[in-house]
Protein backbone atom coordinates (compact mmCIF):
# COMPACT_ATOMS: atom_id res chain seq x y z
CA UNK A 1 0.00 0.00 0.00
CA UNK A 2 1.65 3.02 -0.80
CA UNK A 3 1.76 6.08 1.42
CA UNK A 4 -0.97 8.81 1.40
CA UNK A 5 -0.49 11.86 -0.93
CA UNK A 6 0.31 14.85 0.64
CA UNK A 7 1.84 16.80 -1.74
CA UNK A 8 -0.31 18.54 -4.73
CA UNK A 9 -2.35 16.62 -6.95
CA UNK A 10 -0.71 15.45 -10.27
CA UNK A 11 -2.24 17.09 -13.65
CA UNK A 12 -4.65 14.97 -15.24
CA UNK A 13 -6.18 15.57 -18.63
CA UNK A 14 -9.72 16.06 -18.95
CA UNK A 15 -11.68 12.28 -19.73
CA UNK A 16 -12.83 12.29 -23.20
CA UNK A 17 -16.11 11.32 -23.41
CA UNK A 18 -16.38 7.45 -24.18
CA UNK A 19 -13.03 6.93 -22.31
CA UNK A 20 -12.89 4.77 -19.40
CA UNK A 21 -14.26 6.75 -16.27
CA UNK A 22 -16.71 9.18 -18.35
CA UNK A 23 -20.10 7.49 -17.67
CA UNK A 24 -19.91 7.43 -14.23
CA UNK A 25 -18.79 11.50 -14.04
CA UNK A 26 -22.05 11.80 -16.53
CA UNK A 27 -23.87 10.47 -14.63
CA UNK A 28 -22.83 12.69 -11.34
CA UNK A 29 -23.47 15.71 -13.35
CA UNK A 30 -27.08 14.42 -14.26
CA UNK A 31 -27.87 13.80 -10.76
CA UNK A 32 -26.47 17.03 -9.95
CA UNK A 33 -28.87 18.53 -12.12
CA UNK A 34 -31.61 16.97 -11.39
CA UNK A 35 -31.17 17.58 -7.62
CA UNK A 36 -30.95 21.33 -8.02
CA UNK A 37 -33.96 21.61 -10.29
CA UNK A 38 -35.99 19.38 -8.08
CA UNK A 39 -34.34 21.85 -4.73
CA UNK A 40 -36.15 25.05 -6.88
CA UNK A 41 -39.34 23.25 -7.38
CA UNK A 42 -39.27 22.71 -3.45
CA UNK A 43 -38.62 26.39 -2.63
CA UNK A 44 -41.22 27.16 -4.73
CA UNK A 45 -43.42 25.14 -3.70
CA UNK A 46 -42.44 25.88 0.14
CA UNK A 47 -43.00 29.44 -0.95
CA UNK A 48 -47.00 28.63 -2.53
CA UNK A 49 -47.28 26.61 0.79
CA UNK A 50 -46.61 29.53 3.03
CA UNK A 51 -48.65 31.62 1.21
CA UNK A 52 -51.28 29.50 1.10
CA UNK A 53 -51.10 29.17 5.09
CA UNK A 54 -50.82 32.85 5.52
CA UNK A 55 -48.03 32.39 7.16
CA UNK A 56 -46.25 35.02 4.44
CA UNK A 57 -45.52 38.54 6.11
CA UNK A 58 -49.20 39.97 5.48
CA UNK A 59 -50.50 42.99 5.96
CA UNK A 60 -54.42 44.04 5.46
CA UNK A 61 -55.79 47.36 4.08
CA UNK A 62 -59.13 49.14 3.66
CA UNK A 63 -59.77 51.75 1.12
CA UNK A 64 -62.25 53.04 -0.80
CA UNK A 65 -60.59 52.47 -4.38
CA UNK A 66 -62.95 50.15 -6.67
CA UNK A 67 -62.56 49.28 -10.48
CA UNK A 68 -60.13 51.41 -11.91
CA UNK A 69 -58.82 52.96 -8.97
CA UNK A 70 -58.09 49.83 -7.48
CA UNK A 71 -56.26 48.41 -10.39
CA UNK A 72 -54.54 51.60 -10.29
CA UNK A 73 -53.43 51.20 -6.88
CA UNK A 74 -52.30 48.04 -6.99
CA UNK A 75 -50.21 48.56 -10.05
CA UNK A 76 -48.70 51.99 -8.97
CA UNK A 77 -48.13 51.59 -5.13
CA UNK A 78 -49.09 48.06 -3.99
CA UNK A 79 -47.20 46.13 -6.36
CA UNK A 80 -44.21 48.07 -6.27
CA UNK A 81 -44.30 47.47 -2.42
CA UNK A 82 -44.52 44.16 -1.77
CA UNK A 83 -41.64 43.37 -4.43
CA UNK A 84 -39.30 45.65 -2.33
CA UNK A 85 -39.98 44.48 0.71
CA UNK A 86 -41.53 40.93 0.25
CA UNK A 87 -44.92 41.65 2.46
CA UNK A 88 -48.15 40.86 1.28
CA UNK A 89 -51.09 43.34 1.16
CA UNK A 90 -54.22 41.90 1.23
CA UNK A 91 -55.86 44.40 0.06
CA UNK A 92 -60.23 45.80 0.24
CA UNK A 93 -61.93 47.95 -1.68
CA UNK A 94 -65.00 49.17 -0.59
CA UNK A 95 -67.38 51.94 -1.62
CA UNK A 96 -69.26 51.80 1.97
CA UNK A 97 -65.71 51.60 3.74
CA UNK A 98 -67.36 53.25 6.82
CA UNK A 99 -69.79 50.65 7.35
CA UNK A 100 -67.53 48.04 6.73
CA UNK A 101 -64.93 49.13 8.88
CA UNK A 102 -67.64 49.64 11.80
CA UNK A 103 -68.78 45.81 11.35
CA UNK A 104 -65.37 44.69 11.16
CA UNK A 105 -64.30 47.33 14.57
CA UNK A 106 -67.28 45.43 15.78
CA UNK A 107 -66.61 41.86 14.90
CA UNK A 108 -63.08 42.44 16.60
CA UNK A 109 -61.32 41.74 13.11
CA UNK A 110 -60.37 44.98 11.81
CA UNK A 111 -57.76 45.41 9.09
CA UNK A 112 -54.39 46.49 10.36
CA UNK A 113 -54.54 49.94 7.96
CA UNK A 114 -56.98 51.71 6.71
CA UNK A 115 -57.87 54.83 4.15
CA UNK A 116 -60.99 56.96 5.45
CA UNK A 117 -61.92 60.67 4.22
CA UNK A 118 -62.87 61.53 7.66
CA UNK A 119 -60.29 62.77 10.65
CA UNK A 120 -63.89 63.41 12.68
CA UNK A 121 -64.39 59.09 12.00
CA UNK A 122 -60.85 58.17 12.46
CA UNK A 123 -60.38 60.47 15.82
CA UNK A 124 -63.81 58.46 17.27
CA UNK A 125 -61.66 55.38 16.59
CA UNK A 126 -58.75 56.92 18.07
CA UNK A 127 -60.88 57.59 21.44
CA UNK A 128 -61.65 54.39 21.41
CA UNK A 129 -58.42 52.96 21.65
CA UNK A 130 -58.57 51.53 17.70
CA UNK A 131 -55.73 53.47 16.58
CA UNK A 132 -52.13 53.33 16.78
CA UNK A 133 -49.89 56.58 16.80
CA UNK A 134 -47.88 57.35 13.96
CA UNK A 135 -44.88 58.84 15.96
CA UNK A 136 -41.45 58.03 14.48
CA UNK A 137 -42.94 56.47 11.32
CA UNK A 138 -43.75 60.03 9.51
CA UNK A 139 -40.98 62.05 7.74
CA UNK A 140 -39.91 64.79 9.44
CA UNK A 141 -41.02 67.85 6.96
CA UNK A 142 -44.69 66.46 7.61
CA UNK A 143 -48.10 67.30 5.90
CA UNK A 144 -49.19 70.47 7.80
CA UNK A 145 -51.55 71.48 10.58
CA UNK A 146 -54.74 70.95 9.19
CA UNK A 147 -53.54 67.11 7.55
CA UNK A 148 -52.36 65.43 10.19
CA UNK A 149 -54.10 67.29 13.74
CA UNK A 150 -52.84 65.30 16.59
CA UNK A 151 -54.68 64.26 19.29
CA UNK A 152 -53.50 63.30 23.12
CA UNK A 153 -50.08 65.08 21.93
CA UNK A 154 -50.09 62.31 18.97
CA UNK A 155 -50.19 62.16 14.89
CA UNK A 156 -52.81 58.93 14.45
CA UNK A 157 -53.17 59.68 10.82
CA UNK A 158 -51.62 61.51 7.47
CA UNK A 159 -53.31 62.36 4.02
CA UNK A 160 -51.98 60.03 1.06
CA UNK A 161 -54.13 62.08 -1.60
CA UNK A 162 -55.13 65.93 -0.93
CA UNK A 163 -57.91 67.88 -2.91
CA UNK A 164 -59.05 71.50 -3.14
CA UNK A 165 -62.21 72.19 -3.00
CA UNK A 166 -63.32 75.81 -3.11
CA UNK A 167 -63.58 75.81 -6.35
CA UNK A 168 -66.04 76.52 -9.54
CA UNK A 169 -65.47 74.09 -12.88
CA UNK A 170 -66.74 75.61 -16.04
CA UNK A 171 -66.05 75.15 -19.67
CA UNK A 172 -62.95 76.67 -21.40
CA UNK A 173 -63.64 79.79 -23.45
CA UNK A 174 -66.61 81.11 -21.09
CA UNK A 175 -65.58 84.54 -19.89
CA UNK A 176 -65.91 85.88 -16.19
CA UNK A 177 -69.06 87.92 -17.77
CA UNK A 178 -70.86 84.81 -18.72
CA UNK A 179 -69.68 82.68 -15.73
CA UNK A 180 -71.15 85.60 -13.59
CA UNK A 181 -74.38 85.44 -15.29
CA UNK A 182 -74.06 81.60 -15.18
CA UNK A 183 -74.33 81.35 -11.36
CA UNK A 184 -77.31 83.48 -10.74
CA UNK A 185 -79.16 80.89 -12.82
CA UNK A 186 -80.14 77.93 -10.74
CA UNK A 187 -80.29 75.57 -13.89
CA UNK A 188 -76.93 76.39 -14.96
CA UNK A 189 -75.55 74.66 -11.71
CA UNK A 190 -74.33 71.03 -12.43
CA UNK A 191 -75.56 69.62 -9.31
CA UNK A 192 -75.41 65.49 -8.43
CA UNK A 193 -76.06 64.50 -4.91
CA UNK A 194 -76.15 60.70 -5.53
CA UNK A 195 -73.22 59.02 -3.60
CA UNK A 196 -74.35 55.33 -2.63
CA UNK A 197 -74.57 55.14 1.76
CA UNK A 198 -72.93 58.42 1.38
CA UNK A 199 -75.16 60.42 -0.94
CA UNK A 200 -75.97 64.37 0.21
CA UNK A 201 -71.99 65.44 0.67
CA UNK A 202 -72.42 67.42 -2.55
CA UNK A 203 -74.77 69.43 -0.70
CA UNK A 204 -72.47 69.40 2.63
CA UNK A 205 -69.63 70.75 0.59
CA UNK A 206 -71.71 73.84 -1.13
CA UNK A 207 -72.80 75.11 2.43
CA UNK A 208 -69.69 74.06 3.99
CA UNK A 209 -67.57 76.41 1.63
CA UNK A 210 -70.38 78.86 1.55
CA UNK A 211 -69.93 79.54 5.28
CA UNK A 212 -66.15 79.41 5.22
CA UNK A 213 -66.16 81.97 2.46
CA UNK A 214 -68.85 84.35 4.01
CA UNK A 215 -67.48 84.46 7.80
CA UNK A 216 -63.71 83.04 7.76
CA UNK A 217 -62.28 80.64 9.21
CA UNK A 218 -62.72 81.34 12.40
CA UNK A 219 -66.60 80.52 12.04
CA UNK A 220 -65.71 77.66 10.11
CA UNK A 221 -63.56 76.49 12.69
CA UNK A 222 -66.33 76.89 15.51
CA UNK A 223 -69.20 75.57 13.55
CA UNK A 224 -66.84 72.15 12.87
CA UNK A 225 -66.06 71.55 16.35
CA UNK A 226 -69.21 71.93 17.39
CA UNK A 227 -69.24 75.44 19.39
CA UNK A 228 -71.37 77.36 16.83
CA UNK A 229 -75.50 76.07 16.27
CA UNK A 230 -76.71 75.08 13.35
CA UNK A 231 -79.46 77.69 14.19
CA UNK A 232 -77.06 80.38 14.55
CA UNK A 233 -77.34 83.34 11.34
CA UNK A 234 -73.86 82.34 9.95
CA UNK A 235 -75.26 78.52 9.44
CA UNK A 236 -78.67 79.48 8.40
CA UNK A 237 -77.98 81.61 6.31
CA UNK A 238 -75.20 79.53 4.60
CA UNK A 239 -77.77 77.16 3.27
CA UNK A 240 -80.17 79.72 2.20
CA UNK A 241 -77.82 81.32 0.46
CA UNK A 242 -77.10 77.42 -1.29
CA UNK A 243 -80.49 77.07 -1.63
CA UNK A 244 -81.24 80.26 -3.64
CA UNK A 245 -78.29 79.57 -5.85
CA UNK A 246 -78.78 75.71 -6.88
CA UNK A 247 -83.05 76.13 -6.71
CA UNK A 248 -83.77 74.41 -3.50
CA UNK A 249 -87.91 73.33 -4.11
CA UNK A 250 -87.61 75.69 -6.98
CA UNK A 251 -88.12 73.78 -10.38
CA UNK A 252 -89.18 70.51 -10.09
CA UNK A 253 -87.03 69.24 -13.01
CA UNK A 254 -84.23 70.46 -11.77
CA UNK A 255 -84.70 69.39 -8.32
CA UNK A 256 -85.40 65.68 -9.60
CA UNK A 257 -82.34 65.97 -11.71
CA UNK A 258 -79.81 67.01 -9.18
CA UNK A 259 -81.42 64.17 -6.60
CA UNK A 260 -80.95 61.45 -9.27
CA UNK A 261 -77.61 62.35 -10.39
CA UNK A 262 -74.77 60.47 -9.33
CA UNK A 263 -71.95 63.07 -8.17
CA UNK A 264 -69.36 62.01 -11.15
CA UNK A 265 -72.02 62.56 -13.54
CA UNK A 266 -73.55 65.80 -13.07
CA UNK A 267 -71.13 67.69 -15.35
CA UNK A 268 -72.65 65.34 -17.72
CA UNK A 269 -74.79 68.26 -19.70
CA UNK A 270 -71.74 70.19 -19.91
CA UNK A 271 -71.10 68.49 -23.44
CA UNK A 272 -74.35 68.56 -24.82
CA UNK A 273 -75.85 70.87 -27.48
CA UNK A 274 -76.87 72.79 -26.21
CA UNK A 275 -75.30 72.80 -22.90
CA UNK A 276 -77.26 71.70 -19.87
CA UNK A 277 -75.74 73.43 -17.14
CA UNK A 278 -72.33 75.58 -17.01
CA UNK A 279 -70.71 75.60 -13.85
CA UNK A 280 -69.77 72.47 -11.27
CA UNK A 281 -68.71 73.41 -7.59
CA UNK A 282 -66.57 70.11 -6.97
CA UNK A 283 -63.53 69.19 -5.88
CA UNK A 284 -60.13 68.91 -7.91
CA UNK A 285 -60.79 65.68 -8.42
CA UNK A 286 -63.65 66.10 -10.61
CA UNK A 287 -61.69 67.80 -13.83
CA UNK A 288 -60.33 63.86 -14.58
CA UNK A 289 -64.13 62.92 -15.63
CA UNK A 290 -64.28 62.42 -19.28
CA UNK A 291 -66.99 65.51 -19.38
CA UNK A 292 -64.22 68.11 -18.50
CA UNK A 293 -61.55 67.04 -20.25
CA UNK A 294 -63.53 67.21 -23.12
CA UNK A 295 -64.89 70.31 -22.52
CA UNK A 296 -61.69 71.77 -21.69
CA UNK A 297 -62.44 72.36 -17.97
CA UNK A 298 -61.14 75.46 -16.05
CA UNK A 299 -61.55 76.56 -12.83
CA UNK A 300 -62.20 80.09 -10.20
CA UNK A 301 -62.02 80.15 -6.79
CA UNK A 302 -65.92 79.67 -5.63
CA UNK A 303 -65.34 82.87 -3.45
CA UNK A 304 -65.47 85.01 -6.64
CA UNK A 305 -68.99 83.63 -7.28
CA UNK A 306 -70.62 83.03 -3.97
CA UNK A 307 -72.83 85.99 -2.99
CA UNK A 308 -71.21 87.88 -0.20
CA UNK A 309 -67.87 86.52 -0.06
CA UNK A 310 -65.47 88.06 2.09
CA UNK A 311 -63.00 85.55 3.38
CA UNK A 312 -59.85 86.54 1.78
CA UNK A 313 -57.53 83.32 0.79
CA UNK A 314 -59.38 80.61 2.75
CA UNK A 315 -59.97 77.12 0.89
CA UNK A 316 -61.76 74.14 2.00
CA UNK A 317 -59.97 70.96 1.62
CA UNK A 318 -60.06 66.84 1.90
CA UNK A 319 -58.07 64.31 1.63
CA UNK A 320 -57.86 60.43 1.94
CA UNK A 321 -56.41 59.97 5.51
CA UNK A 322 -53.96 56.42 6.32
CA UNK A 323 -54.42 55.23 9.78
CA UNK A 324 -53.01 52.24 11.81
CA UNK A 325 -55.49 49.63 13.75
CA UNK A 326 -52.50 47.17 14.43
CA UNK A 327 -49.46 47.98 15.09
CA UNK A 328 -47.09 44.72 12.83
CA UNK A 329 -43.81 45.25 11.77
CA UNK A 330 -45.12 44.96 7.94
CA UNK A 331 -48.11 47.38 8.93
CA UNK A 332 -45.79 49.46 10.16
CA UNK A 333 -43.39 49.33 7.24
CA UNK A 334 -47.02 49.99 4.95
CA UNK A 335 -47.28 52.86 6.96
CA UNK A 336 -43.78 53.96 6.19
CA UNK A 337 -43.63 53.57 2.73
CA UNK A 338 -47.34 55.33 1.90
CA UNK A 339 -46.04 58.24 3.93
CA UNK A 340 -42.84 58.28 1.72
CA UNK A 341 -42.12 60.78 -1.01
CA UNK A 342 -41.79 57.79 -3.68
CA UNK A 343 -45.17 56.67 -2.83
CA UNK A 344 -47.36 59.62 -2.64
CA UNK A 345 -45.83 60.88 -5.51
CA UNK A 346 -46.22 57.65 -7.97
CA UNK A 347 -49.80 57.44 -6.86
CA UNK A 348 -51.05 61.04 -7.43
CA UNK A 349 -48.95 61.03 -10.61
CA UNK A 350 -50.99 58.15 -11.32
CA UNK A 351 -54.58 59.63 -10.46
CA UNK A 352 -53.71 63.62 -11.15
CA UNK A 353 -53.77 64.03 -7.72
CA UNK A 354 -51.83 66.46 -5.33
CA UNK A 355 -49.63 64.94 -2.62
CA UNK A 356 -49.29 67.84 0.07
CA UNK A 357 -45.72 66.41 1.41
CA UNK A 358 -43.33 69.18 0.75
CA UNK A 359 -40.66 65.99 -0.05
CA UNK A 360 -43.49 64.46 -2.97
CA UNK A 361 -43.35 67.23 -5.29
CA UNK A 362 -42.71 66.18 -9.53
CA UNK A 363 -40.12 67.88 -11.42
CA UNK A 364 -41.18 71.36 -12.91
CA UNK A 365 -41.40 69.62 -15.88
CA UNK A 366 -43.70 66.72 -14.97
CA UNK A 367 -46.17 69.02 -13.64
CA UNK A 368 -49.23 69.05 -16.46
CA UNK A 369 -51.52 71.63 -17.32
CA UNK A 370 -51.89 74.94 -16.37
CA UNK A 371 -54.81 74.20 -13.75
CA UNK A 372 -53.03 71.49 -12.26
CA UNK A 373 -49.79 73.21 -11.16
CA UNK A 374 -52.17 76.13 -10.04
CA UNK A 375 -54.34 73.98 -7.45
CA UNK A 376 -50.96 72.16 -6.31
CA UNK A 377 -49.48 75.38 -5.46
CA UNK A 378 -52.47 76.56 -3.70
CA UNK A 379 -52.52 73.58 -1.65
CA UNK A 380 -49.25 73.82 -0.31
CA UNK A 381 -49.12 78.04 -0.24
CA UNK A 382 -48.41 78.31 3.07
CA UNK A 383 -49.54 82.23 3.34
CA UNK A 384 -53.01 80.61 2.79
CA UNK A 385 -55.19 79.01 4.98
CA UNK A 386 -56.53 75.79 4.48
CA UNK A 387 -59.72 74.27 6.48
CA UNK A 388 -60.21 70.54 6.05
CA UNK A 389 -63.80 69.85 5.46
CA UNK A 390 -66.14 70.12 7.77
CA UNK A 391 -68.67 67.24 7.86
CA UNK A 392 -65.67 64.76 7.49
CA UNK A 393 -64.03 66.25 10.61
CA UNK A 394 -67.39 65.99 12.49
CA UNK A 395 -68.49 62.76 14.41
CA UNK A 396 -70.05 59.90 12.25
CA UNK A 397 -73.22 60.61 13.20
CA UNK A 398 -72.90 64.47 13.00
CA UNK A 399 -71.38 64.09 9.54
CA UNK A 400 -73.83 61.33 8.10
CA UNK A 401 -77.25 63.51 9.39
CA UNK A 402 -76.14 66.77 7.59
CA UNK A 403 -75.69 64.95 4.39
CA UNK A 404 -79.35 63.76 4.85
CA UNK A 405 -80.42 67.10 5.47
CA UNK A 406 -79.07 68.44 2.61
CA UNK A 407 -81.21 66.13 0.46
CA UNK A 408 -84.10 67.43 2.43
CA UNK A 409 -83.50 70.82 2.18
CA UNK A 410 -83.21 70.81 -1.70
CA UNK A 411 -86.68 69.02 -2.05
CA UNK A 412 -88.02 70.80 0.88
CA UNK A 413 -86.69 74.50 1.85
CA UNK A 414 -89.56 74.69 4.35
CA UNK A 415 -88.31 72.07 6.26
CA UNK A 416 -84.85 74.00 6.77
CA UNK A 417 -86.24 75.13 10.42
CA UNK A 418 -87.09 71.02 11.75
CA UNK A 419 -83.49 70.02 10.39
CA UNK A 420 -81.09 72.78 11.97
CA UNK A 421 -83.13 72.20 15.26
CA UNK A 422 -82.93 68.36 15.13
CA UNK A 423 -78.66 68.87 13.91
CA UNK A 424 -78.47 70.90 16.54
CA UNK A 425 -79.52 68.37 19.24
CA UNK A 426 -77.46 65.66 17.67
CA UNK A 427 -74.77 68.49 18.21
CA UNK A 428 -75.04 68.49 21.93
CA UNK A 429 -75.33 64.70 22.14
CA UNK A 430 -72.87 63.11 25.17
CA UNK A 431 -69.67 61.45 24.18
CA UNK A 432 -69.24 62.58 21.03
CA UNK A 433 -65.70 63.63 19.59
CA UNK A 434 -64.91 66.51 18.12
CA UNK A 435 -61.59 67.87 16.86
CA UNK A 436 -60.55 71.25 17.82
CA UNK A 437 -58.56 72.55 14.78
CA UNK A 438 -59.80 72.02 11.51
CA UNK A 439 -57.70 74.78 10.29
CA UNK A 440 -54.42 76.39 9.02
CA UNK A 441 -53.12 78.88 11.72
CA UNK A 442 -55.42 78.45 14.21
CA UNK A 443 -57.01 76.95 17.34
CA UNK A 444 -55.26 74.22 20.04
CA UNK A 445 -54.95 71.13 17.74
CA UNK A 446 -56.41 68.74 20.45
CA UNK A 447 -59.94 66.85 20.61
CA UNK A 448 -62.56 67.20 23.07
CA UNK A 449 -65.62 65.05 24.01
CA UNK A 450 -69.18 66.79 24.15
CA UNK A 451 -69.79 67.19 27.67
Amino acid sequence: MSAPHTGPAPATAPTPAGAPGAAPRLRRVRTLTVLAGCLVLLAAGLVAGVRALGQEPTVTLLANWTGTDERNFRETVLDPFARTHHIHVDYQGSSAESQVLGADVEAGTPPDVVVLTGPGELADYARQGQLKPLDGLLPRSGFGASWTTPLDGHVYWFPLKADLKSIVWYPGGLSAQQRAAAARQPGQWCLGMGSGATSGWPGTDWIEDILLQQYGPDAYQRWARGELPWRSAQVQGAWTAWGRLVGAGGDPALVRRALKTPYQDAAGPVTRTPRGCTLEHQASFIRNQDFWNRADGRYEPSARLIPGARAEDAWEVSGDLVALLHDTSPARTLIGYLASADAQRAWNARESGFSVSPDAQPAPAARGADWHRALAATLLDDRAVHCFDASDAMPPSVRDAFAEATIEYLAHPGHLGTLLKDLDSLRLTHGLTWLQSVCDHAGAPVGRETP
